[in-house]
C-alpha cells in the first residue's frame, strides 16, 4: 500500500487537470463547422452545426456538405462516409491564405472616405459573387451578419464601376443615404445616423434592385482563431457569412 501526502495529491490532481485541459483544447481545435448543406441529409447536417473531433459524416446521393476545420474548407459530396480527422490533403498554401485573408479584420480602416485608398482597380466584365471579406455586409443580398465593431461596419456592393446610391433604414425610423464613389465597392456604414444595434433588422433600398433586410449581431469578443470565429458566427445565426466561407471552398477547390 502506498501513502500519498497532501502535497503529492495536489500535484497529482494538477497534472490530471492539465492533461484533461490539453485534451479538451485539442478537441476544440479539431472540431468542424458546417457552413453549407444541401441534399437529403441537410436536416442531419444543417448550416451552422458543429461537429466534434474525428467525426464521421455519412452522406447520401445528392448530398453536398461544406465544412470548415483547422485545415480550411472542404466540400463533401455524397454518397459516402467522410472522416473529419484533419488527414485530408488540401491546398493548404492557397486555401489557408485565402481563408485568413477573408476572415481578417481591419477592412473598415481603409474606407474612411468610401473607397479603398490606392490606385483604382480596372473594371471587370463579371461582378464578384460576394465580398472578399466576411466582415463586409453585402447590400445586394442582405441576411444576418455578425459585427465585430459597430462603429466600423463596411457595406459592400457587387457593381463598382459607376457611382452607386442607396438608403439605409432602421426599425426605429432612423434613415441615412449611402453613396459609393465610382470604382469603389466599399462604404462605411453611416453609424452616426443609423447606429448598429445588436439583434436589429435594417432595410436597404437600392435603386437597381429590390429592398433587402440586414440583421446585425454584435460579437463583444471576437476569437483570434478562424475556426472559433466561424463557430461563434454559427451560434449567432450569421448565415450570410457562413455562405461566404462555403463560396471560398468552391473557389479554392475549383482553382486547385
Amino acid at each position: 500500500m502506498f501513502l500519498v501526502d497532501g502535497k503529492q495529491l495536489r500535484a497529482l490532481a494538477a497534472g490530471v487537470a492539465a492533461i484533461a485541459g490539453l485534451a479538451l483544447a485539442s478537441e476544440a481545435m479539431a472540431q468542424s463547422v458546417v457552413v453549407r448543406s444541401t441534399g437529403p441529409s441537410s436536416a442531419t447536417y444543417p448550416q451552422g452545426k458543429k461537429l466534434p473531433a474525428d467525426a464521421t459524416v455519412v452522406l447520401k446521393a445528392g448530398d453536398h456538405v461544406t465544412v470548415l476545420d483547422k485545415a480550411g474548407t472542404r466540400v463533401l459530396n455524397g454518397p459516402g462516409s467522410f472522416a473529419l480527422n484533419g488527414a485530408v490533403n488540401r491546398n493548404a498554401s492557397t486555401g489557408g491564405t485565402a481563408l485568413a485573408a477573408m476572415m481578417a479584420r481591419g477592412g473598415a480602416s481603409r474606407t474612411r472616405t468610401g473607397a479603398v485608398r490606392g490606385a483604382p482597380a480596372a473594371p471587370v466584365a463579371v461582378a464578384p459573387s460576394g465580398p472578399e471579406n466576411i466582415w463586409y455586409v453585402d447590400v445586394s443580398k442582405g441576411g444576418t451578419y455578425c459585427v465585430a465593431d459597430p462603429a466600423t461596419v463596411v457595406l459592400w456592393r457587387p457593381e463598382k464601376t459607376d457611382e452607386g446610391t442607396g438608403k439605409l433604414l432602421s426599425q426605429d425610423g432612423s434613415v441615412a443615404d449611402v453613396t459609393w464613389r465610382a470604382g469603389s465597392a466599399l462604404k462605411v456604414w453611416p453609424a452616426a445616423s443609423v447606429p448598429v444595434v445588436d439583434g436589429q433588422t435594417y432595410t436597404f433600398n437600392n435603386a437597381v434592385g429590390a429592398p433587402v433586410k440586414i440583421r446585425t449581431m454584435v460579437m463583444p469578443n471576437v476569437p483570434t482563431d478562424e475556426l472559433e470565429v466561424a463557430g461563434a458566427m454559427a451560434e449567432k445565426g450569421c448565415t450570410a457569412q457562413l455562405d461566404l466561407l462555403a463560396n471560398l471552398a468552391q473557389t479554392t477547390q475549383a482553382g486547385g
